[in-house]
């Protein structure tokens, strides 16, 4: 199954200056429960983001630089590469993991999203796009435990496209 999981504010930021606005370690261990053992895919920006392959996951990454090398993650120049790639590779799931530019692209593509939503409004440059709840449906969605470690209220939620806008 191909899947986006992707964390936002309020209002749709994602990050700025090609990082995280924010520290939520919640959030990240969802993260890590979710996508190890399958497929990420990836934008060269969020790749050099992360600063190396995620462990125990097949990394792919997109660029349109023909000249980009990284050790450790498999490269291509298209989100539909990609995802023929992750098909050939993998029976699981596929999670889209950014950034703003490829989330845009999957979009219409993905049979569900994984958003970890942030109760909150940060200062960003980068932007997920508004969940139409025409295609999009809400089929869970958990408060997070505010404490210490993770200062902001949250909420993970799921949205599994409707059945007549699929692909």
């Amino acid at each position: 199954m191909l899947k986006i999981l992707v964390a936002t504010d309020e209002k749709g930021v994602i990050g700025k200056n090609n990082t995280l606005i924010w520290h939520l370690p919640a959030d990240l261990k969802r993260f890590k429960e979710l996508t190890t053992g399958q497929v990420v895919v990836m934008g060269r920006k969020t790749y050099e983001s992360i600063g190396r392959p995620l462990p125990n996951r097949i990394n792919i990454v997109i660029t349109r630089q023909n000249d980009f090398q990284a050790e450790g993650v498999i490269i291509v120049h298209s989100l539909e590469e990609a995802i023929l790639k992750a098909k050939s590779l993998h029976r699981g799931d596929t999670f889209i993991i950014g950034g703003a530019e490829i989330y845009n692209l999957a979009l219409p593509l993905v049979d569900e999203i994984e958003l970890t939503l942030l109760h909150d409004i940060f200062d960003g440059d980068a932007f997920f796009p508004k969940i139409d709840t025409n295609i999009w449906k809400l089929v869970s969605s958990e408060r997070g435990l505010t404490d210490e470690k993770n200062p902001y209220q949250y909420s993970f939620q799921s949205f599994k496209r409707i059945e007549e806008y699929k692909n």
